[in-house]
């Protein structure tokens, strides 16, 4: 990698030699992915560049190869190479295994879940489900848009209940604006899931919303 005008020991993959992964900046980490620049521009300067394009990495992450390709200097090659380097940390991030997680508390049950959710720009209603030792046998996303007591319907969160062989279900969805305060049907849906549960013997142990790096439980909040 040539990046005119660094000194040897400050390049990214030096220092990445060096002092670990951790050490560099979101820049430097793409540069390393870039591998090179243009004529004009060193690779540290085509990586600025091109995380200022999309005001950093939260658009960056869901970027199009046609939208990478807009930027200058970014070919087709470099655009599929950074968008399979964001897929590959996607998966890895959800390496979980959901037969060995255990939720003890609603913090864990929002770690679980924080990282994908958060980024969202649409709600998500999400489901987990656990059997009797509180280890998570599935989840899945029942619907996707805004809150609504009418749409959330039981039978679609406790179909999956039943296929699993569920003793208890965690529910989550979150807020694209980043505050997880619950509004009116967050708490009417919440009431109604937890009734439904009563009836049909799988509890529904509790609602997370998730918001920018923190949560609200509705049960912490006394819905349940």
């Amino acid at each position: 990698m040539q990046m005119r005008g660094y000194p040897k020991e400050e390049m990214p993959r030096e220092r990445f030699l060096q002092d670990g992964p951790r050490s560099l900046s979101n820049q430097e980490l793409l540069a390393l992915l870039l591998r090179t620049g243009t004529k004009e521009e060193s690779v540290l300067q085509l990586s600025s560049r091109l995380i200022k394009s999309f005001e950093g990495l939260r658009l960056l992450k869901e970027a199009s190869v046609e939208e990478m390709t807009g930027i200058k200097g970014i070919g087709e090659a470099k655009a599929i190479q950074i968008l399979a380097s964001v897929e590959l940390g996607r998966r890895i991030q959800k390496l979980n295994d959901p037969d060995r997680y255990v939720i003890r508390s609603p913090e864990d049950g929002a770690n679980y879940c924080m990282e994908e959710m958060r980024f969202l720009t649409q709600e998500h209603f999400v489901c987990l489900y656990l059997n009797t030792k509180n280890q998570v046998l599935h989840k899945t996303t029942v619907f996707i848009g805004s809150l609504n007591a009418s749409i959330v319907h039981p039978r679609e969160v406790f179909k999956e209940a039943f296929r699993r062989s569920a003793a208890s279900i965690i529910c989550l969805h979150n807020h694209p604006s980043g505050d997880p305060s619950p509004s009116r049907e967050d708490i009417e849906v919440t009431k109604r899931l937890v009734e439904c549960g009563k009836i049909i013997g799988i509890e529904v142990l509790d609602h997370i919303i998730i918001g920018e790096h923190k949560y609200v439980s509705l049960k912490e909040k006394g819905y349940l």
